[in-house]
């Protein structure tokens, strides 16, 4: 009788990676960019807080 062979699961990748947060620094112009993307997701938030409430 042959003994089963176990093969076991391949590692994960773990290198690091770079962050992109941490990419580029921070500047008043990219904030005001961000925060501008972000209108739209804070003005569903507020609505959905008033609904809730």
């Amino acid at each position: 009788m042959d003994t089963p062979t176990y093969e076991p699961p391949a590692e994960p990748d773990r290198a690091p990676r770079p962050n992109p947060l941490f990419a580029e620094p921070a500047t008043p112009k990219a904030c005001a960019a961000d925060y501008e993307a972000g209108a739209r997701v804070r003005a569903t938030l507020d609505k959905q807080k008033w609904k809730a409430a």
